[in-house]
């Protein structure tokens, strides 16, 4: 296999131990949990996907980025410590204790912020983004292309530009997250090499399974 294709398709390395604060923008991962609940998240008999809510998208994380590569696991001079009233306010955008502890350790140590300011500017990111109407609680298979979910994010949230937004996929053509880049100062902004879209997902088109749970009449969160 030729470097020139090994590089074009290999993703940027991370960089463990970053000094907290110095990145270049962020990006607000937004996870679509039945994917998750199909794979790992079953195995884990994780809360998200046992709950009587239907969780469709949610929040995955808010990561530091550098323009290639990102930062992860930054020391931050002590043992990095979400208090457990921070994690039960979080559960409603991202329900899984889990989660909530373990993104706060790998990424949000690299943010230069407290715990407390780091959910805080997540959910105030999060809280930006509309998600489009047919993703909101849909109880068969939508398949798709990551173009059309792409297209719908920008109708949806008009002042989303294609250069803010990419789409992953994973094993089984399954959807991942969607990606959507910002600032450190909350505006949204183009992504880096990291986002490119070729790298994260190739395919013409994806499964996205149904939600899991709830009642059919019951609206998934946004």
């Amino acid at each position: 296999m030729c470097a020139a294709f090994l590089a074009a398709t290999m993703p940027w390395p991370s960089h463990a131990g970053g000094e907290p604060g110095k990145f270049d923008y962020y990006v607000l991962a937004l996870s679509w949990s039945p994917t998750y609940c199909e794979s790992e998240g079953r195995k884990r008999r994780d809360p998200q996907c046992k709950a009587p809510r239907p969780y469709a998208f949610v929040l995955h994380g808010l990561w530091p980025q550098y323009e290639k590569g990102w930062p992860e696991h930054c020391n931050i001079g002590r043992k990095p410590w979400v208090p457990r009233v921070l994690i039960d306010s979080m559960l409603d955008i991202m329900p899984s204790p889990r989660l909530v502890i373990q993104q706060y350790r790998k990424h949000g140590t690299c943010s230069g912020l407290s715990p407390e300011a780091f959910y805080s500017l997540s959910r105030k990111f999060h809280d930006t983004i509309q998600i489009p109407a047919r993703y909101l609680s849909p109880r068969k298979p939508v398949i798709v292309s990551p173009k059309e979910i792409e297209d719908d994010f920008l109708k949806t949230n008009l002042a989303l530009q294609p250069d803010m937004i990419s789409v992953s996929c994973g094993r089984g053509k399954r959807l991942r997250e969607v990606r959507i880049c910002f600032t450190k100062a909350g505006i949204l902004t183009p992504c880096g090499e990291n986002e490119n879209q070729a790298r994260l997902c190739k395919l013409d088109e994806i499964i996205m399974p149904p939600i899991r749970g709830g009642s059919p009449h019951q609206k998934a969160p946004r």
